[in-house]
């Protein structure tokens, strides 16, 4: 299930909301200009599912958004855990990356197919941290400062969307703020 997570942006001990109400999370982030939607799973989605069976499983789905928002590109994003030791390596570098507060010029768009990540927001004063699973579609309007977070062994599958075939582009801010919330380990450890 969907968390969200908000704090006042200079004092992460403070938690001003904690919810799993699709309701709530979808009203606050509407709020903000944010798009949150829940998208039915392909169960049998293999494991290590390329990029064309991940698009072509939600490709109905995928089509919808094009159509209402004017995509150009759209890819699928595979992280799977690996006992290759090279591995480890990649999945820390690719997870400090995100790390880093950034905006980008355009919409980011992105639908979990399968496991979870946390985007977090930093907008008017506060930081909303979506914990999104499985299900979960989550459009970040352009120029949303952020990060996300993947945790420290990331397994997940996302279908990204992108207005031009530029693909990811971040403008980063050089802010350290991420380094004082609770990262994706932390938000999915306080469920349990």
């Amino acid at each position: 299930m969907t968390l969200l997570t908000v704090w006042p942006d200079d004092r992460p001990e403070q938690v001003r909301l904690r919810t799993e109400d699709t309701e709530t999370i979808v009203a606050e982030l509407k709020r903000l200009g944010v798009r949150f939607e829940r998208w039915e799973v392909v169960a049998d989605l293999p494991r290590e599912a390329t990029q064309e069976e991940v698009l072509a499983a939600y490709r109905a789905r995928i089509d919808r958004v094009i159509e209402s928002e004017g995509y150009q590109v759209v890819d699928a994003m595979r992280m799977t855990p690996s006992d290759d030791p090279a591995w480890a390596g990649e999945a820390a570098a690719a997870r400090r990356k995100f790390l880093a507060e950034h905006t980008h010029d355009d919409d980011e768009d992105r639908f979990f197919a399968r496991g979870s990540g946390v985007f977090y927001l930093h907008v008017d004063g506060q930081v909303y941290a979506i914990l999104c699973e499985a299900g979960d579609l989550l459009s970040v309007p352009a120029n949303t400062t952020h990060w996300f977070d993947m945790g420290t062994r990331p397994d997940y599958i996302s279908i990204r969307f992108f207005h031009d075939d530029g693909g990811w582009v971040g403008n980063f801010t050089g802010a350290t703020l991420a380094d004082d919330f609770p990262d994706f380990d932390t938000l999915t450890a306080s469920r349990r």
